[in-house]
């Protein structure tokens, strides 16, 4: 418990780092967008309680000496050419102090606002000694007056407590977004896309890594426990239905065997064949059974001319109304499996379908292909469409006498998968087709 409370506190930690960092950027641009307009405000507010000093001390000056006029108006009143002297206490070669370079941007400013309300336009210098401020001149009849006026630096830090609290709202939305990515939302669509892909198959369980939230960790970890009851029940269920299968040829071969040496010991021919034909019967289940159980998926997938593997799929169907329309493709798949999915679509075919039958091979891009087996029988409703590629559904319930499990669909659909496709039923002029759908596979 406690390694996943510090892993905790160390993501909590992370975040509120990357949310002061978002902080700290938006206030920069804030300061940069935001500060910029508050200083012109304020430089227009002080231009304009300025200029209305001005001109009622120019009013003022006609009947007030500056002194006068400083002491009743409580003013900063300068006289003569120079309002900011050289201090009689400093050395003749000292040189005056020099106004920083802002308060020379700002005065130069305040002067342009200036001769833009006033119908002169005033002289203004920095003050170079005392105060932060500007020296304006004052139109004097007599002598030159300077009137101070002090600015204040522009916005920089502590920051405005607006700004600083916008900065701060900014980085908290963007720091709980990305927890919001990070911990809920990227998961989730792992888990989204772990779903999408859960196959079913036994041997091939797909987990998914716990992260994020304590919310999704719970919800990932009861869907890896699922994937592993299904893998598990897979198992199972395919290791009993091979184990039968596997269990029941050691006796059918034994009555094989016996039924061979039958006639020598003067069974009738007739009851012979009879239990011939139900060993094969019992020996075609048997055979549905190991293939549907998959014992043969390890067969590496090779580039192969399909063409010429359908082909010999028809050829060894026998002597029946086929016709072939097949274009010379070649692609990566597993033959036997595949050969073994149109061999049972031919067999359904031939036991419930009517001639004349058609063999399609189409190739619909670069990777992909399509297998369509028309015939001239009625087909499969739609609606059983679904029932028809269950295992050991049998549409017909008399095909059960014939050696038949309903496993034939099964085996093609469960091969169509495996090669990135699908078994899909087709209604046409042509009459009722089955359409296997397949793509080339990487090597192995």
């Amino acid at each position: 418990m406690a390694p996943e409370a510090g892993a905790r506190w160390r993501r909590l930690a992370a975040y509120g780092l990357a949310g002061l960092g978002f902080s700290a950027l938006a206030l920069l641009l804030l300061q940069l967008l935001v500060g910029r307009r508050l200083a012109a405000q304020r430089e227009q507010q002080l231009s304009g309680a300025l200029a209305a000093q001005l001109v009622l001390g120019e009013v003022a000056l006609e009947r007030f000496t500056p002194a006068t006029l400083a002491a009743i108006g409580g003013l900063r009143l300068a006289v003569g050419p120079d309002p900011d002297p050289r201090p009689a206490a400093a050395a003749p070669g000292r040189r005056r102090g020099l106004a920083d370079p802002l308060l020379q941007r700002q005065a130069l400013a305040l002067q342009r606002s200036l001769c833009r309300r006033l119908d002169r336009c005033p002289a203004v210098r920095p003050a170079r000694q005392g105060p932060r401020g500007v020296w304006v001149a004052m139109a004097s009849p007599l002598e030159a007056v300077w009137l101070f006026a002090p600015l204040p630096p522009l916005p920089g830090w502590p920051p405005d407590p607006l700004l600083l609290a916008l900065a701060l709202g900014v980085g908290g939305l963007s720091s709980g977004l990305l927890h919001l990515s990070h911990a809920v939302q990227r998961p989730l669509r792992r888990l989204e896309q772990a779903l999408a892909g859960v196959n079913l198959q036994p041997g091939l369980p797909v987990v998914v890594p716990p992260e994020g939230s304590q919310a999704v960790r719970r919800l990932t970890g009861r869907f890896n426990a699922m994937v592993e009851r299904l893998d598990r029940a897979g198992r199972e269920q395919t290791t009993m239905l091979a184990g039968i299968a596997h269990d029941l040829r050691a006796p059918l071969t034994r009555l094989r065997l016996r039924l061979d040496l039958a006639p020598a010991a003067g069974l009738a021919a007739d009851d012979c064949r009879r239990s011939l034909a139900d060993l094969a019967a019992l020996e075609r289940i048997t055979s549905q059974f190991l293939r549907f159980a998959g014992l043969d998926q390890g067969e590496p997938a090779v580039l192969v001319p399909l063409a010429a593997l359908l082909a010999e799929v028809a050829a060894a169907a026998g002597a029946v109304p086929l016709e072939l329309a097949l274009e010379p493709l070649e692609r990566r798949v597993r033959p036997t499996a595949l050969a073994r999915a149109v061999a049972n679509l031919l067999d359904n075919a031939l036991a419930h379908g009517a001639s004349p039958l058609c063999l399609e091979l189409r190739g619909e891009d670069a990777t992909g292909f399509t297998i369509t087996l028309w015939d001239h029988g009625p087909g499969i409703p739609a609606s059983a469409w679904s029932r028809a590629l269950e295992p050991f559904q049998r549409l017909d319930p008399s095909r059960g006498d014939q050696g038949h499990c309903g496993l034939g669909l099964a085996i093609a659909e469960r091969i169509a998968r495996d090669h990135g496709g699908g078994l899909e039923p087709r209604h046409g002029p042509r009459g009722f087709g089955v359409v296997l759908r397949g793509r080339s596979l990487q090597g192995s």
